[in-house]
């Protein structure tokens, strides 16, 4: 069954280049970013991990930690983490899930569940393992993105992402297209305006079911 935004990460434990990890134990009270490439050693997820590496304090900022997923054991990893850091600049102090056996790939619905690796494989064999997870406090995916291979991450956009989901989390509340943190948001149709501006002072109301808020506390 394909995993879908609010289903309920799988609760895995996993083999990581700093030992045995369970996802919802790791995860705890957390916003939690899973990144997962098709294999070790390759120029695009290299420069992918180095960026997630420059960012270690926007993601502390935001109270969020990040796991990274390959297709490789933790020996690769652990050498592969060298050429990281020596790219990036930055130490890669997140662990790296070692799903050389698929399980995680094909419970987060990245792969074939009948999907095996061929001896002598290439990244194409498991191209499709390129995506982002963002998952919430409560263990729930809040967001899903994949990447071909072709088109390296922008994880500033998963750094504006990660704040609208949690400017919105749990709220009646909305980010329009672009927003960025500060910007005023969208009110849900899920209030009249009367509960809205109750809650949230005056509204600019753009269309009568288009109504900003002015950054709400």
């Amino acid at each position: 069954m394909a995993l879908r935004i609010n289903d309920t990460i799988p609760d895995l434990t996993v083999e990581t280049d700093q030992g045995t990890l369970n996802l919802h134990d790791w995860i705890g009270d957390s916003w939690a970013i899973l990144f997962s490439h098709p294999k070790d050693f390759t120029p695009v997820c290299t420069t992918e991990f180095g960026a997630v590496a420059q960012l270690s304090d926007e993601w502390a900022k935001r109270g969020a930690k990040v796991m990274g997923i390959s297709v490789d054991g933790v020996e690769d990893h652990k050498k592969w983490k060298g050429d990281i850091e020596a790219f990036g600049g930055a130490t890669a102090g997140f662990p790296i899930i070692a799903d050389n056996d698929l399980k995680v790939a094909k419970a987060l619905d990245m792969l074939p569940a009948d999907a095996y690796l061929p001896d002598g494989r290439t990244p194409a064999d498991s191209a499709t393992v390129r995506s982002v997870f963002i998952i919430a406090p409560n263990k729930k995916v809040q967001l899903m993105m994949t990447y071909p291979m072709t088109v390296g991450r922008n994880f500033a956009e998963v750094l504006r992402a990660l704040d609208g989901l949690q400017r919105t989390y749990e709220q009646p509340l909305a980010t329009p297209a672009n927003w960025e943190t500060g910007q005023d948001v969208i009110v849900a149709l899920a209030l009249d305006d009367a509960a809205a501006e109750a809650k949230y002072g005056t509204l600019d109301k753009k269309l009568p079911y288009l109504r900003f808020a002015k950054n709400p506390g």
